[in-house]
């Protein structure tokens, strides 16, 4: 069985459909279509299904798919092990991120990084910690951005503190203290992230005990943003999410001074391929600026 099958296979499952994957791949629809099936023959049992909606994994192709994306993995090292050997620097990155890091962070870095090694290419993946530390431990991703500390068992660098904020109306009564008292928030409408983005501030409720007064929740924080400057309550989250745009909304910092603790995660970092492991270091060097 040929890597190419398993690289074929695998684009098809992340996009749910041959069409979606023969485009990303420069085949014809047919081509994909005959790889799986060859592929299928070999093993000896279906993995995907056909509908018209797309396609999903059968019971046997969901057994398949995590040692099947290792041997990618495996396969993605040695490339750039015998290209490092070679002089050369190629490969590809895939870093899992949430927004704040993704907006403020991740430009630069990989800006940077591709001025000292132009051959390298990234892949970004979107979501909310949970996700991002699932990606890790499922090898979908090479490294992740994460909150510490982790739910995993990573190899996980840590990176920077990050103050959380309340925020306000501009028009809130309580503007003009010094500090948001958090009792506060169990008085008034209060707009906290999704599940799986939320461990930051449910931290910060756990050691106060309160209950806050939780009316709306969203999984993007700048629509919370929106909905504070909207008047429609009161919301905390860290102060890089404010960072580089005029809000119409007034932050404080909290009484009793909590932060998160932003980290880069490896699922093992002897494990980690050649371009990671420099990432990961450069992630660092690049915050120390």
């Amino acid at each position: 069985m040929s890597i190419a099958k398993y690289e074929v296979f695998m684009k098809v499952v992340e996009q749910g459909s041959l069409t979606k994957a023969a485009e990303l791949l420069g085949f014809t629809q047919s081509g994909v279509s005959h790889t799986i099936n060859s592929l299928e023959s070999e093993l000896g049992f279906t993995l995907l299904l056909r509908g018209r909606s797309g396609v999903k994994l059968t019971a046997n192709g969901e057994q398949l798919l995590k040692p099947i994306r290792e041997i990618l993995n495996w396969n993605e090292q040695l490339k750039q092990v015998v290209t490092s050997i070679h002089g050369l620097e190629t490969g590809t990155i895939r870093i899992g991120s949430f927004t704040s890091v993704s907006v403020h962070w991740l430009p630069g870095m990989m800006k940077q990084y591709q001025n000292d090694y132009p051959n390298i290419e990234f892949k970004l993946m979107e979501g909310d910690y949970e996700e991002i530390e699932n990606w890790i431990a499922a090898g979908e991703v090479d490294c992740g951005f994460i909150t510490i500390p982790a739910r995993g068992s990573f190899d996980v660098v840590p990176l920077k503190k990050d103050r959380m904020l309340a925020i306000l109306p501009l028009t809130h009564p309580l503007s003009q203290l010094p500090f948001f008292p958090l009792s506060q928030i169990e008085k008034e409408p209060f707009i906290i992230q999704r599940d799986g983005s939320d461990y930051d501030v449910r931290r910060i409720l756990d050691q106060t005990s309160l209950k806050p007064h939780i009316k709306f929740s969203s999984g993007d924080d700048y629509a919370i943003i929106a909905m504070v400057e909207n008047g429609l309550g009161i919301s905390i989250l860290p102060e890089l999410v404010l960072q580089g745009r005029n809000h119409n909304v007034h932050s404080l910092e909290l009484e009793n001074h909590s932060y998160r603790f932003l980290g880069i995660a490896v699922h093992s970092m002897k494990d980690a391929s050649p371009a990671t492991k420099r990432f990961v270091n450069h992630v660092q060097q690049w915050l120390k600026c």
